[in-house]
């Protein structure tokens, strides 16, 4: 079975409140790489013409424009960060760029959120194409990879069902 894997960089800052430490507490940020691998749900063998399971720019086109336009460059905050309610009522402007996470925004929080919506939008592309794994790099020394079911893993308490992971549009948050 053939594999496609395609990897985007992007910016982007968070703080953990609940570890309790100096350093992730800040906001801070990181040049991180995420990494998505797709296997048809089909697989076919080859046509001895074009011999790809899809066109690379076919499979990545939606999830590279949703990483560019939405998660680069965004800071990432937890539903119960106070700096929501800071954005909301100084700089209500910026919101759009803050992407929520249920609970700290840790690499596997993200990866997990990050696995539902490619997912999601896959499956709006006709689902013949499916996810088994998500990797992010948070730093040249730190991985995330997350091969499983999203649903599970991933508090649901404080969002509208289905939340902005699990829909094919454009969301970061649920604000």
């Amino acid at each position: 079975m053939f594999t496609l894997a395609f990897t985007r960089r992007y910016s982007m800052s968070h703080r953990l409140l609940s570890l309790q430490s100096g350093k992730c507490g800040i906001p801070h940020g990181h040049n991180e790489y995420v990494t998505v691998r797709l296997v048809a749900r089909n697989p076919q063998p080859l046509d001895g013409k074009a011999n790809m399971v899809t066109p690379f720019h076919a499979a990545k086109k939606r999830w590279h424009a949703w990483i560019d336009a939405r998660v680069d460059h965004s800071l990432q905050l937890a539903a119960g960060d106070p700096l929501l309610a800071y954005f909301r009522e100084q700089e209500p402007e910026q919101l759009d760029r803050i992407l929520v996470t249920p609970g700290d925004p840790s690499t596997e929080a993200l990866a997990a959120c990050f696995m539902a919506k490619v997912s999601a939008f896959l499956a709006e592309q006709g689902g013949d194409l499916t996810c088994t794994e998500v990797r992010i790099e948070e730093t040249p020394t730190n991985t995330v990879i997350f091969d499983g079911d999203p649903a599970p893993v991933l508090p649901r308490d404080g969002f509208p069902d289905p939340p902005w992971w699990r829909r094919a549009d454009d969301s970061i948050h649920d604000l």
